[in-house]
């Protein structure tokens, strides 16, 4: 593949562009703005080097000069859209307990903006400026949190992860109705209807108590909402 590089190398350590010549005609954000617009109108499979470099009216091996891999094309999306947090300074050293929900929400929303990420999202992209940014932010918003960074870093994992999981979920169970004639709440009836039947027949007493005692579903956003609270609140100092 054009640009293979023969050992590993961090994208953030190249130049913007490779090789001498005149001022490069695009930047780094001009590469990862268009092929964050192809994969938000049509999807992640739908980004190559080649449909990239039709959006920017340049050849696609001169793209190569400027992005050596795909996989390095998918790390400069992925901290184009983390660079959408709105990183409040006056959350640092505050409530941490509302900081990091308010940053929770906001990572479901940019995963809602942008359904595409959860496919490519990877701790490798760790080190991108924009991730870099963010993971300083949420230890500033953790100041008050009696814990050590290993447990703030934890904790910061498993907020991004919760709300991937919701994310996912939300995602996979809209396509899985795309183009049908009845919508996900139709199904999920049915399918309550079913599971009502199989459990009635005392195969499974516990699932049976658990369904007896479960509160009426809530939409989409309050089970986020809750599972976002019951996770910090795990978090919270005893006594």
């Amino acid at each position: 593949m054009a640009g293979r590089a023969a050992t590993p190398e961090v994208i953030w350590a190249r130049p913007e562009r490779a090789g001498r010549g005149p001022k490069p005609a695009h930047s780094r954000a001009d590469i990862a703005a268009a092929a964050v617009r192809i994969a938000d109108a049509d999807g992640i499979d739908a980004v190559s080097m080649r449909r990239v470099a039709g959006e920017l009216g340049c050849g696609t091996m001169s793209l190569y000069n400027y992005v050596p891999r795909k996989e390095d094309l998918y790390e400069l999306m992925v901290d184009a859209v983390s660079g959408e947090y709105e990183l409040a300074e006056e959350a640092v050293g505050g409530d941490w307990y509302a900081g990091m929900l308010g940053l929770g929400r906001q990572t479901r929303a940019i995963l809602h903006r942008h359904p595409w990420l959860v496919r490519v999202m990877s701790t490798v992209y760790g080190s991108s400026p924009n991730a870099l940014r963010y993971l300083e932010h949420c230890l500033g918003v953790l100041d008050r949190l009696d814990a050590p960074y290993g447990t703030k870093m934890e904790l910061i994992a498993m907020v991004n992860g919760t709300a991937m999981t919701s994310v996912a979920n939300e995602i996979a169970v809209a396509e899985r109705t795309r183009g049908l004639p009845w919508s996900p709440e139709q199904e999920q009836e049915v399918r309550s209807a079913y599971l009502a039947g199989q459990l009635a027949g005392g195969a499974y007493p516990r699932l049976a108590g658990m369904v007896a005692q479960a509160p009426p579903p809530g939409d989409a956003d309050e089970s986020f909402e809750r599972a976002l609270r019951r996770l910090l609140d795990s978090f919270r100092p005893e006594g």
